[in-house]
């Protein structure tokens, strides 16, 4: 039984609503949303990193794959020298990680959802997650760090001193996640409002994770025959590939998308 089926809006506004649920601090009395959110083309897709869908012994590959990105990497980017710092530049250029990309933005989110006109006819999602109150289950060391910085999400100067290595890491038997911001990388990550989730263990899919605490997510449906819709009013709006991946390549997947027919 799903313990939290998405919500379905019937159009336009009402999705707007969804998008900002529980978005109003009362403590502040500012909108300051506690959620992060990701929006995948596909509503059955899973919370699965890249790592986990490499399949084959990727457990055993993870260590080798990040080994050789430093080697071969470090002349474009030798300011790195942790793992943390290395495994975001990774998940950035596309190497599988046990990362997910998460966005502040739910409109980032929405563009996410809708960006690939090949799945127009599949309903989309977008998973909605409570940051604030993940940190609650974390194990005693990184929650009374972050609790100490007065942050909800782990920067790679916080993480060295809960985890040193990523081998520190694994050391945990228990299954957590953690959410991590990296440094401004590039445009990307600042146009995008990049964040991502970490699961403790190399094989955990968040998803599944999420099955136990129902109470730390919510989910919106993004009904098929909505999408081109909602593509248009992001395009109007300036949340399209030109923006969020700057340079000639995200300007080129933009036109293509931008004046594609509609049949």
């Amino acid at each position: 039984m799903d313990l939290n089926p998405p919500h379905v809006p019937s159009g336009w506004q009402e999705l707007q609503e969804l998008l900002f649920l529980d978005a109003h601090n009362t403590v502040i009395d500012r909108i300051r949303s506690p959620y992060i959110y990701r929006g995948l083309s596909d509503i059955d897709y899973a919370l699965q990193t890249s790592l986990t869908r490499l399949g084959g012994s990727y457990l055993q590959l993870e260590k080798h794959l990040l080994r050789n990105f430093k080697k071969y990497a470090y002349n474009a980017h030798p300011q790195g020298t942790t793992d943390w710092h290395w495994l975001a530049l990774a998940q950035h250029h596309g190497l599988p990680t046990r990362l997910l990309d998460w966005t502040y933005s739910p409109y980032v989110a929405l563009h996410f959802a809708t960006e690939n006109i090949h799945r127009y006819n599949t309903d989309g999602v977008i998973w909605a997650l409570n940051y604030e109150k993940v940190n609650n289950y974390l194990p005693e060391r990184p929650r009374a760090i972050i609790s100490r910085v007065g942050s909800n999400s782990f920067t790679g100067d916080m993480l060295i001193q809960a985890f040193p290595t990523l081998e520190a890491l694994d050391e945990h038997a228990e299954e957590f996640v953690i959410i991590f911001e990296s440094a401004s990388l590039d445009h990307r990550i600042v146009n995008q409002f990049a964040l991502f989730s970490m699961m403790s263990t190399a094989d955990g899919i968040l998803s599944k994770w999420l099955e136990h605490y129902p109470e730390l997510y919510f989910r919106i449906k993004i009904p098929a025959d909505m999408k081109w819709e909602i593509r248009d009013r992001l395009d109007q709006a300036n949340i399209n590939e030109r923006v969020l991946f700057p340079g000639l390549q995200g300007l080129s997947k933009w036109l293509k998308r931008h004046y594609s027919p509609k049949n």
